[in-house]
């Protein structure tokens, strides 16, 4: 196989680091990933998987095991301030099938972190090291040297072809062996809970999204109906990190959904910071980075862990291909970077539309009303559109590297 010989590790088995090490290891690499959890372990509730992102996962032999823990809903329903009605319901289900060929399918993020890792375990030549205490890599000409501090004690030193970031807003890969800044806490926060079906079945539609708009905030609803349960999530400007014990910033409630979930609710609402990164470098010699720890986003078009997807699609066939690592991450850098920055920048905006007060508010939902219930379709293709699939001869390799781990105990 092409890969063959070729060694690679990878810091973090979340949703990047896996699919990362999935592409690879189709390809015949060895591929090491050092996670310091003790089990694969995915924050967070509801994700939504755009065809953008499903393309990628299907071609890794992905899409049984998405289709049996997901669903594909129907549409999105987009609830004005005070409005027990939708203004519009923005058409998915089959509609996305048939303009961009995969589905747009919800789910929680544990069970696809689940369905990638049990992926992983029927390659041979991936290896996850779980309760990793520390590492340290040094990149030199012909790749790097890895020092693992295992969770047993016990310390071993490899060699490989390149070391990949994918450990998250707070890479230790970028800032201590890149020196790339640090993540910028943008003063929003996601309020999230898991509700009982039950408790929301006579408020919102069960097969389809919810997007609720607020002045000052917007709430979320994803079913998960796999688990009987409906993800809520509610986005809001904060002047300073919350606790547990911090109050929603809620104020005045004058809809009668928003209302009713935040007393079904209760206090099972958990703060979550967000926080973005914005690397200008995403290599430096023989290491690399994907996913949140290069560009993390505001969750505001709902991509992050689509753009971390691509990012593998797209440098695994690279890693491969280029005579070296740092050609690899230099053309992958040039391919991802624009196409990143676009993404977050409509996230960005949407922040700024779906928060928007009185009386702005109402030229917003006359253009989302005119719009239609497809008029997305057009202004996104763009972005569920896109293949990140580089297209890469990968049937010959350059071998500049050593052949496999060398490693000393």
């Amino acid at each position: 196989m092409p890969g063959t010989g070729r060694t690679y590790y990878i810091a973090g088995a979340g949703i990047s680091g896996l699919t990362l090490a999935l592409a690879l290891a189709k390809f015949g690499a060895t591929v090491v990933v050092l996670e310091r959890n003790a089990v694969i372990s995915e924050f967070g509730a509801g994700l939504q998987v755009s065809p953008n992102a499903r393309r990628v996962l299907d071609q890794l032999g992905l899409e049984a095991a998405i289709a049996k823990r997901s669903l594909e809903p129907a549409g999105i329903d987009i609830y004005p301030y005070r409005k027990n009605r939708p203004l519009v319901t923005l058409a998915l289900g089959q509609t996305m099938q048939e303009r961009f060929g995969a589905p747009y399918v919800i789910m929680h993020r544990a069970d696809l972190a689940d369905a990638l890792y049990k992926a992983t375990r029927r390659f041979a030549n991936i290896d996850i090291l779980f309760g990793v205490r520390n590492w340290d890599v040094v990149s030199h000409a012909r790749g790097v040297t890895v020092s693992i501090d295992e969770a047993d004690g016990q310390t071993r030193t490899s060699r490989g072809n390149a070391f990949i970031g994918a450990d998250g807003v707070r890479s230790q890969t970028r800032l201590d062996l890149l020196g790339g800044p640090h993540a910028q806490d943008r003063k929003r926060v996601a309020w999230r809970t898991l509700l009982p079906f039950d408790s929301v079945a006579d408020e919102l539609a069960l097969d389809r999204v919810s997007v609720l708009f607020g002045p000052g905030y917007h709430m979320v609803c994803y079913p998960l109906p796999h688990r009987r349960q409906v993800n809520v999530a509610l986005f809001a400007r904060v002047p300073r990190i919350p606790t547990k014990a911090t109050p929603l910033p809620l104020t005045n409630v004058d809809s009668r959904h928003i209302a009713t979930i935040v007393k079904a609710a209760g206090e099972t609402w958990t703060p979550w910071p967000l926080y973005t990164v914005d690397a200008p470098h995403w290599y430096e010699g023989n290491i690399g980075l994907i996913g949140d720890a290069a560009h993390a986003m505001v969750p505001f078009q709902a991509q992050g862990a689509a753009m971390g997807i691509e990012d593998a699609a797209v440098l695994a066939p690279l890693l491969i291909s280029q005579p070296s690592a740092e050609e690899a991450f230099a053309r992958y850098q040039a391919i991802r970077q624009p196409r990143v920055s676009r993404v977050s920048a409509a996230s960005t905006t949407n922040g700024r539309i779906f928060h928007m007060p009185w009386p702005l508010s109402m030229a917003r939902d006359l253009v989302i009303a005119a719009q239609g219930s497809h008029g997305h379709l057009r202004r996104l293709a763009w972005l569920y559109g896109h293949d990140a699939d580089p297209k890469i001869e990968v049937n010959h390799l350059v071998n500049a590297a050593p052949q496999g781990p060398e490693t000393t105990q």
